[in-house]
């Protein structure tokens, strides 16, 4: 079932379009990767779902109808949490602006503050708190009224190690109960390690979008991997290779568009070359990223 819907939205800022006839769904119960640049375009579009902003063209579904706020958790890139007011005070402050009854607003702040590992923080002022132990927080507000669509723009901001791999685990399991997710960010890492599916935008324009795996299926460009014994004379004189980058006797090589890897190996070993390993190897989506926005030749500014 298709949770939301964007169809043909634009924002303007006076005569920049920060956004242009951006179109996509997101699936119910699954992992949406928003991605691109810095300046591209993904939190304007994010404050017009939301209705921070609003359009100036296009519409916005959420299951089929206009969106209710309540049913959305929004974790935005620039954090926002009162300094002054205490932990377990805030949480429940949040938790009333979205509604909830106190008993059930104590109940889930005891199991997140519990699941975060930040129980004993919950009578100190926020500003006692560390940067990551603030993001905590402001994940929890995202999370106390149980929304059906969750928003985060750049989670792991802040956060060391131990921290990211925890609200990564939270996100999986969020999934797994029926959350639906949109996670917004240009760590193009953390999307492709998590995300069913995504959009790449880039000066306000959507440059790819569809399932993670068939998106990397239909680039075109692959890697090959050869370890191998002898002379690299069969690399440097192959047609089929578009770039490589050789350490002595091991080879990440880009194959050019049509190219052939069972040539490349038939070379080596007419060659003589000892083959130790030979790998065709999936474009990560960092390379997917860094090729579509090399060569989009749209306008754009730097608005998010």
């Amino acid at each position: 079932m298709i949770l939301l819907e964007l169809d043909k939205i634009s924002k303007n800022f006076t005569d920049f379009k920060a956004v242009n006839q951006v179109s996509f769904k997101v699936n119910e119960g699954s992992i949406f990767g928003l991605i691109g640049p810095n300046g591209a375009g993904k939190t304007t579009t994010i404050r017009m779902i939301v209705n921070i902003i609003m359009p100036d063209s296009g519409q916005i579904k959420f299951l089929g109808e206009e969106i209710v706020p309540d049913q959305i958790g929004y974790l935005p890139e620039v954090r926002g949490l009162y300094k002054k007011m205490y932990v377990e005070e805030l949480l429940l402050f949040m938790a009333k602006l979205k509604s909830m009854k106190t008993k059930e607003a104590k109940e889930q702040i005891d199991y997140w503050l519990k699941k975060l590992n930040i129980s004993d923080w919950r009578r100190k002022k926020i500003e006692e708190l560390s940067k990551g132990m603030q993001q905590k927080i402001q994940f929890i507000t995202t999370l106390l009224h149980k929304p059906k669509l969750l928003i985060l723009d750049e989670p792991f901001g802040g956060l060391d190690p131990i921290n990211t791999n925890l609200i990564k685990d939270i996100i999986l399991e969020l999934k797994e109960s029926g959350t639906t997710i949109i996670f917004s960010t240009h760590v193009m890492e953390s999307a492709e390690k998590i995300c069913d599916d995504i959009l790449l935008i880039n000066k306000g324009v959507v440059i790819l979008c569809g399932k993670l795996s068939e998106v990397k299926k239909n680039f075109k460009k692959h890697n090959v991997l050869i370890a191998y014994d002898g002379s690299d004379d069969f690399i440097k004189k192959s047609t089929e290779i578009e770039k490589f980058n050789n350490y002595g006797h091991y080879v990440e090589l880009q194959l050019k568009q049509g190219g052939n890897a069972q040539r490349i190996l038939e070379q080596a070993v007419q060659d003589k070359v000892v083959i130790q390993k030979f790998e065709i190897k999936e474009p990560s989506l960092n390379e997917i990223f860094m090729e579509a926005v090399g060569t989009d030749k749209n306008g754009g500014g730097n608005y998010e």
